[in-house]
């Protein structure tokens, strides 16, 4: 039995999500020492603990489950063990002996031969999404002089078609793409393909920044909305991030992730005069970072002028200054994938290829 997915309640919120990132699992088993079954921990339950302004540094006991659901290997059943799934809404099921120690699991994908199981228990997307198309996409360049950003390929479909596809597969069904550079050429892909929803493009006259062109949706768009980069791809179940969103009655829900980034040098402390007092080899630091995408009210559309450049991060700043409330939800390190300049680009290509042999 794979063993990756066991882990010990003293280790650490961030080992946590190293180890869901290099799993792919939604799930992971807290076990004591004889692997024991003490609990489960989602990337939910740490996403929850991570929005108190909690550490990533502290251990998981806070954090998880210690109610899991598991069945007894004695009691074994698959028509059980589908019942527990679906009533329960589980993603992993435990199975154990009579001393609790955890013998197997189950994943809802083998139990139920379905390509995408977790949309069973999906929240309906029913808000438009909008993918700022309309950069000149310099991190790529020259290969941008040539074809527009939304257009480079990643197998056998352009970067934006990709992201549409993850849109759907959370039951995203209408389109805006904010257009400029080269915009004729992406609309002609669009016009030359079949498509199963809504499209619309939207073209700017200016160059207006990362955000501007949404000034243009004003008069378009009535109600919360999805706001995509045309060059990062973020998995997450949009239904669950639209009701969070509106829950928490927010202007801005921007979508981050937890980053893990390792200096290949050893890091020296020192004191007046130079005094080196410690050398940290190779230190690691954990950051959350800024996808590209976000979840934004109607309202928000107020602050954004309409015909002048703006920017996201000027257009966040705006709103808080203004006392407008902007949340994050983070989202793990595998589930952030940037395509935006070259050596992302290579790495995309490998993450994408992979995560299509996963599923």
């Amino acid at each position: 039995m794979e063993k990756e997915i066991f882990i010990l309640p003293k280790e650490s919120i961030k080992e946590a999500l190293k180890k869901l990132d290099r799993t792919a699992k939604k799930v992971l088993l807290v076990v004591d020492k004889k692997d024991r079954l003490l609990g489960t921990l989602t990337d939910g339950d740490i996403r929850r603990y991570i929005l108190k302004g909690k550490s990533l540094e502290d251990n998981l006991e806070e954090v998880y489950n210690r109610n899991p659901k598991y069945i007894e290997e004695a009691n074994f059943s698959i028509e059980l063990a589908r019942e527990l799934f679906i009533k329960h809404r589980l993603e992993l099921l435990p199975i154990v002996d009579r001393h609790k120690r955890v013998v197997d699991f189950l994943l809802w994908s083998g139990v139920f031969s379905e390509k995408e199981p977790h949309l069973l228990n999906l929240l309906p997307l029913d808000v438009p999404v909008v993918i700022m198309a309309g950069g000149k996409g310099g991190r790529l360049d020259p290969f941008t002089k040539v074809l527009p950003k939304p257009l480079i390929p990643i197998g056998d479909k352009p970067i934006i078609e990709l992201i549409i596809d993850e849109f759907k597969r959370w039951g995203a069904k209408e389109f805006y793409l904010i257009l400029n550079y080269k915009a004729e050429i992406i609309q002609s892909y669009f016009e030359g393909i079949n498509r199963d929803y809504k499209l619309h493009y939207i073209r700017e006259k200016d160059f207006l920044g990362t955000v501007g062109g949404l000034s243009l949706l004003e008069d378009i768009i009535d109600e919360v909305f999805i706001v995509s980069n045309c060059d990062v791809i973020v998995k997450a179940d949009f239904g669950k991030v639209v009701k969070f969103h509106k829950d928490n009655k927010v202007y801005l829900t921007i979508l981050s992730s937890v980053q893990h980034y390792k200096i290949p040098y050893g890091i020296i402390k020192f004191k007046e005069k130079g005094k080196v007092t410690e050398i940290v080899e190779k230190p690691e630091q954990t950051f959350i970072i800024n996808t590209g995408v976000y979840v934004i009210d109607r309202e928000a559309l107020k602050f954004i002028p309409k015909g002048s450049p703006l920017d996201m991060n000027d257009f966040i700043m705006r709103l808080l200054k203004n006392k407008r409330k902007v949340v994050t939800y983070p989202v793990n390190e595998n589930d952030y994938i940037d395509i935006g300049q070259w050596e992302e680009y290579k790495k995309s290509v490998e993450k994408i290829s992979l995560s299509k042999l996963i599923t």
